[in-house]
């Protein structure tokens, strides 16, 4: 009678044990009216700080040069620093010719930091595909969230517009 108490009891605990698995499965899986109503942003470069820079940091008009990896939600890559011999990107932070949700996300780093990005459709290459210009494969589908890994090598003061007066009156001295 003892041994037979002892599994009648040891089964209750099991089956107790069971079902409250999935009592805590279920109110953990089913979100709460609340969390219902909130939406994902899907406008926002979602950062994540990897390695703080202590250097100089990246403002808006300054010119940055960069080392990345970029890739899709799915880890496939589709450009990096490497596939260009690394040689950095150089780009005048603001300015046109490169996606937004990069600029955003390299705004406000310092020299020797990195960072991983998640950048949404909607500040990358939206619903366009993007293909590759020789042989016209689908480098990057529409709609794809964009993963970037990015380290930050150098920024320099953005020109100014005092600079080219200087050189053009300097030019014009040389002349006379």
């Amino acid at each position: 009678m003892n041994i037979k108490g002892a599994l009648i009891a040891l089964v209750v605990v099991a089956l107790i044990g069971v079902g409250g698995y999935f009592a805590y499965q279920n109110f953990v899986a089913t979100p709460t009216t609340e969390q219902q109503d909130q939406e994902i942003p899907t406008d926002q470069v979602q950062a994540q700080e990897v390695t703080v820079g202590t250097g100089k940091e990246a403002t808006p008009g300054s010119i940055v040069s960069v080392l990345y990896v970029g890739r899709l939600s799915d880890g496939t890559v589709f450009d990096s620093s490497e596939a260009h011999d690394n040689e950095p990107l150089i780009f005048q932070l603001g300015a046109p010719g490169i996606i937004s949700g990069f600029q955003i996300g390299i705004n406000g780093m310092r020299e020797g930091g990195e960072r991983l990005l998640a950048i949404p459709p909607t500040l990358g290459y939206g619903g366009d595909d993007i293909t590759n210009p020789t042989t016209g494969a689908v480098v990057i589908p529409g709609n794809s969230t964009l993963i970037f890994n990015v380290q930050l090598l150098s920024v320099q003061d953005a020109p100014t517009e005092n600079t080219e007066t200087t050189t053009e009156t300097t030019d014009a001295q040389d002349a006379q």
